[in-house]
C-alpha cells in the first residue's frame, strides 16, 4: 500500500480561482498527517468527508492565515464537535508555542487556555532540522518568503518509505534542491509563470533547475490567476482542490 495525497485545499492567500487556502493530508498504512491548514480548511475538510479525528500530525511551514489560521478552527472543532481524544501534534517553525496563542486568541479569545480532551504537542523545528514524529520524518529547509528569519520552511516528508517535498511559500533558493531532489511526489508553488518576485516562486525558476532536483513527480499549487490562466499551465500536472495522488 502507498501513500496517497488529498489536496484539500490549494490556493492562494486571496481564493484565486476560488480555491481553499492549503492544507493538504496525507495518508497510509501508519501516516495521517496534514501539511499546512489555512483559515478555510476546516470547510474544506468537512466538504470532503475527512475523519479530522484520525489525523495525527499536522505539519506546518509558515505562520501566515493562509497556511496556519485554521489551527483555532480545527483545535475547538475537535474540542467541542468531533469529540477527539487522542494526541494531536502540531509541527512547526521555531516560535511556534507563542504563534499558536496569538492565533488561538485572536480567532476566539480565552480558547488558548481552555483545557482540551486531548493531549496536544507543540514541536518546534529549524531549518536544517530533522524532526521523527508518529513514524514520520519531518525534515526542514530554509524558505525565503519575507524579512530575513521569518521563520520560513519548506519541508520534506519522509514516510512509508517515500518522501514528499512541499517547496511552501519561497522565492527561489537552492536549499529547495536538496529537499525535492528524487522525492516521489514535489509540490511546488508556482505563483507566477515568468514573473520574478520577492517572496513567491515562478514556474521558470522551477523549470530552470528541475534537472538537479529530478522529482519522480511534480504537482503546482498556490497559482495566481495570472498562472491559473496561463497555457502553459496545461503542460503540468496541476493541484485542484479535492485532487487525490497517488504515491506508489
Amino acid at each position: 500500500m502507498g501513500l496517497s495525497l488529498q489536496f484539500v485545499g490549494c490556493g492562494d492567500a486571496f481564493g484565486s480561482g476560488g480555491r481553499f487556502n492549503t492544507c493538504f493530508h496525507l495518508t497510509g498504512a501508519t501516516t495521517n498527517l496534514l501539511i499546512d491548514c489555512g483559515a478555510s480548511s476546516l470547510v474544506a475538510m468537512k466538504r470532503l468527508g475527512i475523519d479530522r479525528n484520525a489525523i495525527r500530525t499536522i505539519v506546518v511551514t509558515h505562520f501566515h492565515a493562509d497556511h496556519f489560521g485554521g489551527i483555532p478552527f480545527f483545535i475547538l472543532d475537535a474540542q467541542f464537535f468531533s469529540k477527539r481524544r487522542t494526541p494531536l501534534t502540531i509541527v512547526g517553525p521555531v516560535g511556534l508555542p507563542a504563534w499558536y496563542e496569538r492565533v488561538m486568541e485572536t480567532a476566539f479569545p480565552g480558547s488558548s487556555t481552555a483545557t482540551q480532551k486531548f493531549a496536544l504537542d507543540l514541536v518546534e523545528i529549524a531549518a536544517s532540522e530533522t524532526r521523527a514524529v508518529d513514524g514520520v520524518s519531518v525534515g526542514a529547509f530554509q524558505a525565503l518568503h519575507g524579512p530575513p528569519g521569518g521563520p520560513y520552511l519548506s519541508v520534506r516528508i519522509e514516510a512509508e518509505g517515500r518522501a514528499v517535498t512541499y517547496t511552501g511559500d519561497t522565492e527561489w533558493t537552492p536549499d529547495l534542491i536538496p529537499a525535492a531532489r528524487d522525492a516521489d511526489l514535489f509540490i511546488a508553488e508556482a505563483y507566477f509563470r515568468d514573473k520574478t518576485i520577492a517572496t513567491h516562486l515562478s514556474l521558470d525558476a522551477i523549470e530552470a533547475n528541475l534537472a538537479e532536483m529530478r522529482p519522480k513527480r511534480l504537482v503546482l499549487t498556490h497559482m495566481s490567476d495570472d498562472m491559473l490562466n496561463h497555457p502553459d499551465r496545461e503542460r503540468y500536472e496541476t493541484a485542484e482542490d479535492g485532487l487525490v495522488v497517488t504515491i506508489a
